[in-house]
C-alpha cells in the first residue's frame, strides 16, 4: 500500500508541475507575438534606413568610398567595447548558456590579443555567469524584460557614440540572440562600430538611384551627418528587440517540451501506480480466500 500511496503523491506532484509548465508555455506565446511585432517592425525601418543612407550617400558623394565620418573611421582595435545581452530570467532552454558561452568566445580572443575591454551585460543570467568565471563586468543593465522601449536603449546607445568619436574605444560588438524566424535563432556576435561604409548596405537600389540626380539641402553630407547616429541606434535597439523576442521563443519551446515530458511521466507513474495497486488487491483477494480455506478446515 506504501507504495501505491508513494507513486499517487508523485503522479500528483508532477501533474501540478505540468500545470505550471503549461502556464508558463501560453505566457510566453502571447508575449512572444507582441515581441515579434515590434521586432519584425523594426527590422523594416532598420533595413530602410541602411537603403536610404546608401542612396544618399551614393548620389551626393557620387559613390565615392572616400567619404569620411568618425563613425566610419576604421582605426586599430586598442580599447573594445563588448556589449552581452541575456535574459533576466531562466526556464528558456540553452537561450541564456549560448549567449554567454558566445560572449567567453569573443572576450577568450580579444583578451589573448592584448587588447583592453570595457564589458557590459544585460540581464540577471548573464551577469551572475560571467561573474562566476571571473570575468570583470564594467556595465550592468537589469531593467530589460520582454518589452525594450527605445528610451531605455537610447542613452546607452549615446555613451556608445560619444566613446567611440572621442577615441575612447575602437569598436563595439555586441553578442545576442539574433531572431530569423520562430525556427531559427543563433548566438552571435555584431560588430556596429565602425559602422559599415552606406555604399555595401544600399545594394541593388543604391546603384539604380545613383545613375540619377538629386539636389541636397543643405548638402548630402549634412543630411549623413544626422542618419548615421540614427541608423546606429536603430540597429541597436534591434539587437535588443531580437534579444527579447527569441528569449520567449526559447521559452516556449521549452516549457512546451516540459509539458509533454510531464505528461509521459503522469502516463508512466499511472500505470506504475495501476500495476501496484493491482498487486495489491490481488495480494488481499488471496489472503481472503486463505483465510475462508483454513476455516474450512
Amino acid at each position: 500500500m506504501a507504495k501505491a500511496r508513494a507513486l499517487d503523491r508523485r503522479r500528483k506532484s508532477v501533474r501540478n508541475i505540468r500545470k505550471i509548465t503549461r502556464t508558463m508555455e501560453l505566457i510566453a506565446t502571447a508575449r512572444f507575438k507582441k515581441a515579434m511585432d515590434r521586432s519584425v517592425a523594426s527590422r523594416d525601418y532598420t533595413t530602410r534606413l541602411a537603403k536610404i543612407l546608401g542612396n544618399i550617400a551614393a548620389v551626393g558623394a557620387g559613390g565615392d568610398a572616400g567619404f569620411s565620418h568618425p563613425l566610419l573611421e576604421v582605426r586599430p582595435t586598442k580599447r573594445t567595447a563588448v556589449l552581452v545581452l541575456t535574459g533576466n530570467r531562466g526556464l528558456c532552454g540553452g537561450y541564456n548558456s549560448n549567449i554567454v558561452r558566445q560572449a567567453l568566445a569573443i572576450l577568450g580572443q580579444w583578451r589573448s590579443e592584448k587588447v583592453d575591454v570595457h564589458t557590459s551585460v544585460s540581464g540577471k543570467r548573464g551577469i551572475s555567469a560571467l561573474r562566476f568565471r571571473g570575468i570583470d563586468i564594467d556595465e550592468r543593465y537589469q531593467q530589460f524584460e520582454d518589452k525594450p522601449e527605445f528610451d531605455q536603449v537610447a542613452p546607452i546607445g549615446r555613451a556608445y557614440l560619444e566613446a567611440y568619436a572621442a577615441g575612447s574605444i575602437d569598436r563595439l560588438d555586441v553578442v545576442y540572440t539574433k531572431f530569423d524566424s520562430i525556427a531559427k535563432q543563433a548566438a552571435v556576435t555584431e560588430t556596429l562600430l565602425p559602422l559599415k561604409p552606406p555604399q555595401a548596405e544600399g545594394g541593388a537600389a543604391t546603384e539604380a538611384l545613383a545613375s540619377q540626380d538629386y539636389d541636397f539641402y543643405p548638402s548630402a553630407e549634412s543630411i549623413l551627418e544626422e542618419i548615421l547616429p540614427a541608423s546606429f541606434m536603430a540597429r541597436l535597439f534591434k539587437c535588443f528587440l531580437d534579444a527579447a523576442v527569441s528569449e520567449q521563443v526559447a521559452r516556449m519551446v521549452a516549457m512546451k517540451a516540459a509539458s509533454e515530458n510531464a505528461g509521459g511521466l503522469i502516463k508512466d507513474l499511472s500505470r506504475r501506480y495501476n500495476r501496484a495497486r493491482q498487486s495489491q488487491i490481488t495480494g488481499e483477494i488471496m489472503e481472503i480466500l486463505g483465510g475462508v480455506e483454513a476455516l474450512k478446515k
